[in-house]
């Protein structure tokens, strides 16, 4: 019996939560989660000691990069850390052209050989 009392309850901890995000124009949905690309041709490696778990990312549409009509560029305080994978950015670059608010963090950096490894990689909708 105490249960679902128990269950209305965080509902509606959850619902107030959410509508409180929403007035705060916070809403993130997560579209995405990918590693990166790149990263050993870029500043990752250098700024590897600085970068943090949460840390916010800027997407950067590269429309004209002629090995990708979709580019989407990784930055970090300005700095180029790499690219979404070629697979994986169709959607994102056609939600950047459309103007359409997208945000990004680092997920996990782990201290792996592999480069494709280091990085993960979240992308959300912001509504």
């Amino acid at each position: 019996m105490r249960f679902p009392l128990i269950k209305s309850f965080l509902l509606l901890i959850v619902g107030l939560a959410i509508s409180l995000s929403a007035l705060a124009g916070e809403v993130r949905i997560l579209v995405q989660s990918s590693p990166l690309a790149g990263f050993r041709y870029y500043a990752g490696e250098t700024l590897w000691q600085e970068m943090r778990e949460g840390d916010r990312l800027t997407l950067v549409r590269e429309g004209d990069n002629l090995h990708d009509a979709n580019a989407v560029r990784i930055e970090w305080r300005g700095q180029k850390l790499g690219y979404l994978p070629r697979a994986e950015n169709r959607s994102v670059a056609a939600a950047l052209d459309a103007g359409e608010a997208v945000d990004a963090r680092i997920a996990k950096l782990r201290p792996h050989r592999n480069p494709w490894q280091r990085m993960l990689i979240e992308v959300f909708v912001v509504l």
